[in-house]
């Protein structure tokens, strides 16, 4: 894939977040909630691993129903440890890391949708959240120092990257040794049909850019990552599927916990 394709695949997923900012909230998948189903993003969080105690820890209107998992259950944070969300969206996963690093601990989370990082910036006012922050910028090219960042958690958004070796490199950039990274993504459990790999609502809905396992993992350990463990979910085929009713997505992807640690 070109440069140029790149940069037309992420405005596809910047245009389609953008437009979940501005609603107030919806799923994963091409086909969506409305802000007016009473308490969905709750349900869809719980649904996807969160307690109902998490989800009424955040402010209003940062959870917006989106994510494949939750990767603060793995990330095992600590207080006063710095963590970097890759793609923060309105600053759920940000605000629940805040609450497991106490103030000696800091919140970046990042997003390239600028819809998104102003949502999240007023969501951490309306809470009070003084150790959060949200830069806008690429998950490819991180607005992080070198070596600045114990964790680095993020919640179904590195399947969105048309670069995800990139991703895994800048990451490890970022990460101090022995930093960690506690993901929850998509990845293929089957080969997708060639239509769906080239459906655009697919793509921008966390199913047409998953790789495999196999494939994920090596682009992990080319960028310098060890003790890499990649657990696909079988439990995740009943709410991936209603991300496309009908499309039988669950036959070809599935959520999965990643995990990796940057040697000493």
């Amino acid at each position: 894939m070109s440069a140029q394709e790149h940069d037309e695949r992420r405005q596809q997923v910047r245009d389609a977040y953008g437009a979940i900012a501005r609603s107030g909230g919806c799923g994963c998948g091409p086909s969506c909630c409305t802000p007016s189903e009473e308490n969905v993003a709750e349900l869809l969080a719980q649904g996807i691993g969160y307690s109902a105690e998490e989800t009424a820890a955040a402010p209003d209107g940062a959870n917006l129903g989106l994510g494949c998992g939750n990767p603060q259950a793995i990330a095992a944070l600590k207080p006063g440890e710095t963590v970097l969300d890759l793609g923060s969206g309105a600053g759920f996963d940000c605000f629940l890391a805040a609450r497991a690093v106490g103030q000696a601990g800091r919140v970046i989370g990042v997003d390239m949708t600028p819809d998104m990082v102003s949502k999240a910036r007023a969501n951490a006012a309306k809470g009070g959240y003084a150790n959060v922050e949200f830069r806008l910028g690429e998950i490819e090219h991180l607005p992080v120092a070198d070596r600045t960042i114990d964790v680095i958690i993020s919640n179904c958004v590195i399947n969105l990257s048309p670069d995800k070796a990139q991703v895994f490199r800048d990451a490890y950039r970022a990460l101090k040794p022995g930093g960690r990274l506690a993901i929850s993504d998509i990845v293929l459990s089957a080969e997708l049909p060639a239509d769906m790999k080239a459906e655009v609502a697919l793509y921008t809905g966390c199913v047409a850019g998953a790789v495999s396992v196999a494939e994920l993992s090596g682009q992990m350990v080319a960028a310098g990552f060890a003790d890499i463990r990649i657990v696909p979910k079988d439990t995740s085929r009943e709410y991936v599927q209603q991300w496309a009713p009908g499309r039988g997505i669950e036959n070809y992807i599935a959520s999965a916990n990643i995990e990796a640690v940057k040697p000493e």
